[in-house]
């Protein structure tokens, strides 16, 4: 079984280096070498004839070098401990398997992958690094589950992974509690992420579906599913409007991507159930501003809501869910929807866990930390991504809880470690958003980049929007199979209509 695993991992990574051997071929031999010995690329057809032969060299060379790779990686282990016995390690662990902490995990690795006096633990309690932003098109059954999570244990080749969930850190022994496990630590990196917020409404709390990770986008594309079965058996039009009445409360990107993600599913599958009608599918969108989409400039939010209006979303601003049953949901308005169906995107927090530990936090619950992304009052101790509350250097600003700002700061943080590590000064956080992406349905969104040239931020809608969006969060997935499958899954929905297949038996 290892030996299937060895050769089923060599074959993979013979893959991506195979796909890396092209993007190198034309780099270097249609690209540069053409351009420093004549001055021009050989973009003509004897040219690109002619480098052909250098293409199959390459996609040869990345072929081996990537199949030779995972053993080279096998070997380092026992160097690492035949090393070891020599002197003492330093123990770098991670607490948090989510963007930061897979991502400073990454940084660490390349700093010291030959270095087997460094050792490197990641705890989480999930066994897989979860691409959120396609987590909406999951939920709309646009993309299969398992493609847009990459298991960390493949993603990390230095690091050991231990799955478990922090119940405790003594600081003063150095010791984090994982279960009935105690990690002894060196320096530690806080990034555990962040929870849902309800603000104290329980029943709200207890009725509703959260949407942050992948078994909640799989339970709510599921339960859709269920809503339509559960309608076409009955004759009460009332009835059925109330089951195929959707409510997603939070009109931040996640509550906008998931609502035009249901919109599209629901009015897509309805042709499977001829029973039922179009007009009877009511997608609802609960904001407490007057506005949705505060991350986007106004005439973005503007044009999304209108574009999704036109799709036939239904929105409720400038009021909040108040309460809700099993059947209802209760706004602040005094306005009742009838609904079995409310998704809550309107509120995080820091991890609790945070809170029972001797750290310093802001009113949220993040910690606080040093503009070196060093925890307050605590030595070897950093904190970063959803967990910590960090002030851009150069704006003075905090920082948002995006992906981008995560892995910035887990470069930082790992720069930082080695920093402390080899006696010198810590650099502080410092970074530029290159803007935000947000798809509000089926080849519409909205795109606000962020351009190093320009003051100004670079505005798109629509189409091109859209096309813009999947082609920079398909480059960010992780990992060539993960792409091609995913990409896989984009072409299929071209031509075929939404899978109705239920992965969870709600009825039980």
């Amino acid at each position: 079984m290892k030996r299937a695993t060895f050769v089923a991992s060599s074959l993979d990574a013979a893959t991506t280096g195979a796909t890396l051997g092209v993007g190198l071929w034309v780099a270097v031999t249609i690209i540069l070498a053409p351009t420093i010995s004549k001055g021009s690329p050989a973009w003509s057809a004897a040219g690109m004839l002619g480098a052909f032969p250098w293409l199959v060299g390459w996609i040869l060379l990345g072929f081996m070098f990537g199949f030779a790779w995972p053993g080279v990686a096998a070997v380092l282990p026992r160097v690492k401990r035949a090393r070891k016995a020599k002197g003492a390690g330093i123990r770098i662990v991670i607490l948090g398997g989510g963007f930061a902490g897979v991502a400073s995990a990454k940084a660490l690795e390349r700093m010291y992958f030959f270095n087997p006096l460094i050792e490197i633990t990641l705890v989480s309690d999930t066994n897989a690094l979860v691409f959120t932003p396609m987590l909406a098109e999951v939920a709309g059954s646009s993309l299969e589950p398992s493609h847009i999570s990459n298991p960390t244990r493949t993603a990390l080749h230095r690091t050991t992974f231990f799955r478990a969930r922090v119940t405790d850190v003594d600081f003063e022994r150095r010791v984090v509690v994982a279960g009935e496990d105690e990690l002894p630590y060196d320096y530690l990196v806080l990034a555990l992420g962040s929870v849902s917020q309800y603000v104290g409404l329980e029943n709200v709390q207890h009725h509703s579906f959260e949407f942050r990770t992948l078994p909640d986008a799989i339970a709510i594309r599921s339960h859709v599913i269920e809503m339509f079965e559960r309608a076409d058996r009955l004759e009460d039009p009332t009835a059925r409007r109330a089951l195929l009445t959707f409510v997603v409360a939070g009109g931040g990107f996640a509550g906008a991507e998931l609502a035009g993600a249901i919109n599209d599913f629901a009015r897509g599958i309805v042709v499977d159930y001829p029973r039922l009608r179009n007009d009877e599918i009511k997608v609802v969108l609960v904001h407490s501003r007057e506005r949705i989409l505060p991350e986007l400039s106004s005439s973005l939010a503007r044009y999304a809501l209108e574009r999704m209006q036109a799709r036939g979303v239904t929105f409720k601003l400038n009021v909040r869910v108040a309460d809700a049953t099993s059947s209802t949901v209760h706004l602040d308005s005094g306005e009742t929807i009838a609904t079995e169906t409310l998704v809550w995107t309107a509120g995080t927090a820091p991890n609790p866990l945070l809170r029972t530990l001797d750290l310093r936090c802001d009113k949220r619950g993040a910690v606080l930390v040093e503009p070196t992304l060093a925890v307050k009052q605590h030595q070897n101790i950093w904190a970063i991504g959803d967990c910590a509350a960090v002030v851009d250097a150069r704006t003075g600003v905090t920082c948002p809880p995006t992906a981008q700002f995560a892995t910035r700061e887990a470069a930082t943080a790992a720069s930082n470690i080695r920093a402390a590590i080899d006696g010198r000064a810590a650099g502080e956080f410092r970074f530029r958003s290159f803007g935000s992406l947000c798809v509000v349905g089926y080849q519409t969104a909205c795109a606000e980049l962020k351009l190093p040239f320009r003051s100004e931020a670079v505005r798109f809608s629509g189409l091109f929007a859209w096309i813009l969006w999947r082609g920079i969060y398909l480059a960010k997935l992780p990992g060539a199979e993960r792409k091609l499958r995913v990409l896989i899954d984009w072409s299929i929905g071209l031509f075929f209509p939404p899978d109705i297949v239920q992965t969870i038996d709600q009825r039980t």
